[in-house]
């Protein structure tokens, strides 16, 4: 019994990039309203006017015209390319629009990728001034952000390399010293949680002992007997609603799994919705797909 030849796999993009008129590109959705005047679009403007287009543009062949592009990722590096007077863009052409969607595999970087990203353009000779207008920021964040993980130890620093942690909890890790700040880490990391206010809890619970000298006097400034009221306090509030979301835990994983299976087995499963959802909501489809990417709901 001879088998079967496996069938030829095929391509979701074409292998090489194409340079495309930007008057045969069409976005099937505009712009919201007001987008030009976000922080987002400013510093896609001053990146491309800095150091160009960096990431493609992804389309797909109109086919009810056969010598247009529709935009599938990159409609504003459209629009900001456009108002710089740009005749020609270098695109990513789908071969199948409804069965790929570009969005779906984007990762946003963590604030330590993105520290890393810093540090390595600056080692390849990008200055700070051009990184900060690249980015639309001022020179000193630039700054700032090179002395991100600056007396951070590197535990800690590759326990956090892939959260979303922000900038503010960094700086209170600096505080402690470095076993404190891999505690606190992969406490955050248990509990999900990489907020400032967290970190702020965990650093005026920590013994004086485990701050680094200068700190200790500045968290302890209210009295230990104040920290540890404002604690209780807190924790008592903390408690509470703790036991409020216990009660409707249950029944709301279940009721996101239902959806979630729906959604990824059913919905974007099916070309035509995905299609009409692409050139008639792709807002919508974007938050759909984020759904669907949910692998594991946390345990109770």
């Amino acid at each position: 019994m001879t088998k079967a030849s496996p069938k030829p796999v095929r391509l979701g993009f074409e292998r090489d990039c194409m340079d495309v008129p930007l008057d045969q590109i069409r976005c099937l959705v505009p712009l919201p309203a007001g987008i030009k005047e976000s922080t987002k679009y400013r510093q896609i403007r001053s990146s491309i006017h800095a150091i160009g287009l960096v990431e493609p543009v992804v389309v797909s062949l109109d086919r009810s015209q056969g010598s247009s592009f529709i935009v599938l990722d990159g409609r504003v590096r459209i629009e900001v390319l456009r108002e710089f007077g740009v005749r020609r863009v270098l695109c990513l052409v789908s071969t199948d629009d409804e069965g790929y969607t570009y969005n779906k595999r984007v990762n946003r970087l963590s604030v330590v990728q993105a520290h890393r990203m810093i540090v390595r353009a600056a080692e390849r000779g990008v200055s700070v001034q051009q990184l900060a207008e690249a980015l639309d920021v001022s020179p000193g964040a630039i700054r700032e952000k090179f002395r991100l993980l600056d007396g951070i130890c590197s535990e800690a620093v590759a326990l956090l390399a892939d959260k979303p942690a922000t900038y503010g909890m960094f700086h209170i890790l600096k505080q402690m010293k470095p076993f404190r700040q891999i505690d606190v880490a992969q406490a955050m990391i248990n509990l999900g949680n990489y907020s400032i206010k967290l970190a702020a809890a965990m650093l005026q619970n920590t013994p004086s002992d485990q701050l680094l000298k200068g700190s200790a006097t500045k968290t302890q400034r209210g009295g230990p007997v104040e920290a540890i009221v404002r604690l209780e306090r807190e924790l008592s509030a903390m408690q509470a609603d703790t036991r409020l979301l216990e009660e409707d835990y249950g029944p709301a994983s279940l009721q996101l799994e239902i959806i979630k299976t729906y959604i990824g087995t059913s919905l974007l499963e099916n070309a035509a919705v995905v299609r009409w959802l692409a050139r008639q909501q792709p807002e919508y489809l974007q938050q759909l797909q984020r759904i669907a990417d949910i692998r594991e709901l946390p345990l109770q």
